[in-house]
């Protein structure tokens, strides 16, 4: 592995079908426009809770890229 640098970006992507699709959601996002992207990290999952029936999920993540 070379000596990259990286910057983090902090995201929230949001499902109503998976925490998987969440994670996805915010990932196709920050790619329209961010280049170099490594990884990622999940700091935290929540969800919205409807007649005792998950209906939404939201999962904050740090977006790791290389700095050019």
């Amino acid at each position: 592995m070379s000596n990259h640098v990286y910057k983090l970006l902090e995201l929230t992507g949001s499902s109503s079908i998976s925490i998987e699709e969440a994670v996805q959601n915010a990932i196709s996002k920050a790619h329209e426009t961010v280049r170099n992207i490594q990884w990622f990290s999940v700091t935290e999952t929540r969800g919205h809770v409807i007649d005792g029936k998950v209906a939404h999920w939201q999962v904050s993540i740090k977006l790791g890229f290389t700095l050019e």
